[in-house]
């Protein structure tokens, strides 16, 4: 596979590449449609594929995703041969990153020069190593990151950036993949697409009339002045560090398989199940001091018989929750930090009260049961912001995974009551806490508030973030075999939303838990 291909190929002629005459030309950005349907971004990040457990039993990081590099000159291939691996390796968590969103912001001189094809867009100075570098290095370790979008018609980033998890495997392509030292560092598997400089020329000239509004002048121009040179000077080079050379780009499925097969390999090794470990552990200690315990007054303890109850019809299971969350909410707003506060009375006169000492509040919900708690929340908060995580469980893994996830902006400096009916053996807790962590949020500054925890549930939150504030009305001893609390409230979403329980929702005691 290391050979090089024959110039002699005919396989893109420019009578078949290049665009027809007069056909319309696209706005191109780089996050172009040709990436895999991972992520939505908008108002909202949804993640249609899931995203497994980046953190083993103790909440710390797992093993590091397994980042795999391609290198290549311009229009060689690399994104075919990263759609034809992610196609081949069949997960449902894979990260394509491209080099094209790190090309750096243009002063007016540059742009002067780029709008008559002067600049040097194939040159390691055209792109933002340092920023590169960090955002690679988070993906990497899990962590959420911002992406900017640089619009190739515009020469300059747009506003708005795209929001990305870390993942599994990690994908990176772009010219200069191998041209950065602390870039080489983060790369698993280093791949150079080699294609015969007819091709890429060709290529080149069919995407950047069609997608990037040049004119084949310009094209022509560019590429003799920058893009071959560079090509010469600082990417051919580059080849010899690469674990694997690809002739013919995506049409090579004989090294795209050779490929697959090692990433399958190290995907093996690195398989993490979260809550089998969690529901294996013997915790033998005493109850956390971060759990607070709701006071079981003849109350609390009269609105659990009925909730309990197996035979309580589901109006009265709707509103007897909706009456015990109430009360769970207000005991959760006690651990918020406050601060001593003087006021006058109508009648003249001082008061020395207590003030909420805190940027803002935010309630985070796992859905679906967690939404049930966020009326109580915002009937006694009245500028709360809300989000929400959905944590589902994979059917033939039975492992937690994270598929969508709306967050209030500038969240880090908040104080979050993260919501959720009941916790079993916590992995889904955990994955939702990671997620807030992720996002810069203190872990002192998290408080999770559950109507109903076991007590392996409780161990393993508190183990794994030790300065979470744990906050419950009630700790189950333990759990079943199919991981319900016992003795339980029953699957809650069901009972409260009047379902059969055919959705794996993350309801901590559904039939089929993400725990």
């Amino acid at each position: 596979m290391s050979s090089r291909s024959d110039s002699g190929s005919g396989e893109d002629s420019l009578d078949r590449l290049l665009p027809p005459a007069g056909a319309p030309r696209r706005k191109s950005t780089s996050l172009n449609t040709t990436e895999p349907p991972l992520l939505r971004t908008g108002t909202r990040t949804v993640y249609t594929a899931g995203r497994p457990p980046w953190y083993d039993e103790h909440g710390a990081q797992s093993k590091e995703a397994f980042v795999i590099g391609l290198c290549g000159g311009s229009a060689s291939g690399k994104t075919t041969v990263a759609n034809k691996i992610i196609e081949a390796l069949d997960v449902p968590w894979v990260v394509l990153l491209s080099m094209d969103s790190f090309y750096k912001v243009l002063s007016s001189e540059e742009q002067t020069l780029a709008a008559s094809n002067d600049y040097n867009f194939d040159h390691p100075g055209a792109f933002d190593f340092e920023l590169l570098v960090a955002t690679l290095r988070k993906l990497k370790q899990g962590r959420s990151v911002k992406i900017p979008v640089y619009d190739f018609t515009t020469h300059g980033r747009q506003k708005d950036w795209k929001n990305v998890y870390g993942a599994s495997v990690i994908i990176f392509e772009g010219i200069m993949s191998f041209a950065d030292k602390e870039l080489l560092q983060l790369l698993d598997m280093k791949i150079f697409v080699d294609t015969d400089s007819d091709i890429r020329l060709v290529r080149r000239l069919r995407r950047d009339i069609t997608e990037r509004g040049r004119d084949i002048e310009g094209v022509i121009k560019q590429y003799n002045k920058f893009v071959k040179p560079a090509f010469e000077q600082y990417i051919e080079p580059t080849m010899r560090l690469a674990d694997i050379v690809v002739p013919r780009g995506g049409g090579n499925m004989v090294a795209i398989d050779l490929i697959v097969q090692h990433v399958h390999s190290q995907l093996e090794e690195r398989e993490l199940t979260v809550r089998a470990l969690l529901a294996s552990a013997q915790q033998t200690q005493p109850l956390p001091q971060t759990l607070s315990v709701l006071e079981s007054t003849p109350q609390v303890k009269g609105l659990h018989t009925i909730i309990r109850n197996k035979e309580t019809s589901r109006d009265e299971f709707i509103f007897y929750s909706k009456r015990l969350m109430r009360l769970l909410i207000e005991h959760a707003l006690t651990f918020l930090p406050s601060q001593s506060s003087v006021v006058q009375t109508p009648q003249g006169y001082e008061y020395e009260g207590r003030s909420y000492n805190g940027k803002g509040i935010t309630g985070v919900s796992v859905l679906r049961a967690g939404e049930t708690m966020e009326p109580a929340l915002r009937a006694v908060c009245k500028d709360v912001r809300i989000g929400k995580i959905l944590i589902q469980t994979n059917i033939d893994s039975g492992e937690p995974e994270l598929h969508y996830l709306r967050l209030p902006k500038d969240i880090s400096e908040d104080h979050v009551i993260l919501m959720d009916s009941t916790v079993s053996t916590g992995a889904a807790a955990m994955m939702a806490v990671r997620v807030l962590l992720d996002h810069e949020v203190q872990e002192e500054n998290i408080a999770l508030v559950s109507l109903l925890m076991a007590e392996l549930g409780v161990h393993s939150v508190a183990y794994a973030f030790p300065k979470v504030k744990i906050i419950t009305t009630a700790v189950d001893k333990s759990l079943d075999d199919l991981l319900h609390v016992v003795p339980g409230i029953g699957d809650f979403g069901d009972r409260y939303f009047g379902t059969d329980g055919s959705n794996s929702w993350s309801d901590e005691d559904h039939e089929q838990p993400s725990c």
